[in-house]
């Protein structure tokens, strides 16, 4: 049963409760397909080959250029349209632990288990590069040098990462804190 849904261009959020039991918590991030996208770059790589039979047929050119040209449709279709992840979840079991689960096209499920003792606290962190700003929520885990990422592919906006780090720090029982300052 569907308890909440966010969604944007990019992403669906879905809060889930599968189970009667209300100790088991679920929350999906759902990566949408852009037709549009799919379609223009079908469309570029049939342009492409096309260009190369239309080469090898009419001017003589060599076979190999049809053959290049084909591989090239092949990496610019796989680069462009390769994100293999579906979607990605958070189930928070607050008397055992959080379990991260990555879902791929192609139906393989990757899954990542903290303990619930483990973790010290969710943060919500700004990340910023040179060319872009996204936030991603993280997990500072006891014993780890390194926070844990709860989305480790999908990048969805704040306003979809706040329920799943409220439910997080209820789950943990660390305080919700709006803005930590370093000095």
């Amino acid at each position: 049963m569907v308890k909440f849904s966010i969604s944007n261009a990019r992403y669906i959020y879905v809060h889930d409760q599968k189970y009667p039991s209300e100790d088991v918590d679920i929350h999906h991030i759902v990566s949408r397909k852009s037709i549009a996208k799919s379609l223009f770059v079908y469309t570029l790589a049939f342009l492409v080959l096309a260009c190369s039979i239309y080469l090898y047929v009419l001017e003589e050119k060599s076979i190999s250029l049809v053959f290049y040209s084909l591989l090239f449709d092949i990496f610019l279709v796989k680069l462009l349209l390769g994100k293999p992840v579906k979607k990605e979840s958070v189930v928070i079991m607050p008397a055992f632990g959080v379990q991260l689960e990555t879902h791929y096209m192609s139906g393989k499920v990757i899954r990542r288990f903290v303990p619930i003792d483990k973790i010290l606290k969710p943060v919500l962190v700004e990340c910023v590069t040179a060319v872009t700003c996204y936030w991603t929520l993280s997990l500072i885990v006891r014993g780890e040098s390194e926070m844990v990422l709860v989305f480790m592919s999908l990048r969805p906006p704040v306003k979809m990462l706040v329920p799943v780090w409220k439910a997080l720090c209820a789950a943990t029982g660390s305080k919700e804190e709006a803005c930590t300052h370093a000095e």
